[in-house]
């Protein structure tokens, strides 16, 4: 491979490490919007895809070609063997992973369903958490750059 190849692909995984982080802030103003809605279940859940966006922003921007799952524990994981103190985020950022399904699918919630088991409490710490992982994913980036 030569040197302008390998700026071709880099600037390819620049391009789209920035098209992730761009969909991930646009999820999270749908979150904010879903939450003045008062449809919280539904925040709690575009919460949860704004931050696991982020974080496979961060894996593009180091060279991922494929990134794998929607857990952002595991996303986490994989960001950790690049840079460690994403185990920070990890330890707040594994709160949204129980929103990927139990925010969406009645037969997560013993009785009822997701749309009335969510209130604007869970929103608005479900947006803290992904505005604070999309921040931290944005600092990262621009150390890379």
């Amino acid at each position: 491979m030569t040197s302008l190849e390998e700026s071709s692909s880099d600037k390819g995984q620049r391009t789209q490490s920035a098209r992730w982080l761009s969909q991930s802030k646009h999820d999270l103003r749908a979150a904010r919007i879903n939450s003045d809605s008062g449809l919280y279940a539904w925040a709690c859940f575009m919460s949860h895809q704004a931050a696991e966006k982020a974080v496979s922003a961060y894996l593009y921007a180091r060279g991922a070609e494929l990134i794998w799952g929607h857990g952002i524990a595991d996303l986490c994981e994989d960001a950790m063997a690049f840079e460690p103190s994403f185990d920070l985020v990890k330890s707040s950022a594994i709160q949204l992973d129980k929103y990927f399904f139990g925010s969406r699918y009645p037969t997560t919630i013993p009785s009822g369903t997701p749309f009335e088991s969510y209130e604007l409490e869970d929103a608005l710490r479900a947006m803290a958490i992904a505005e604070e992982t999309i921040s931290f994913v944005d600092r990262q980036i621009e150390l890379l750059e």
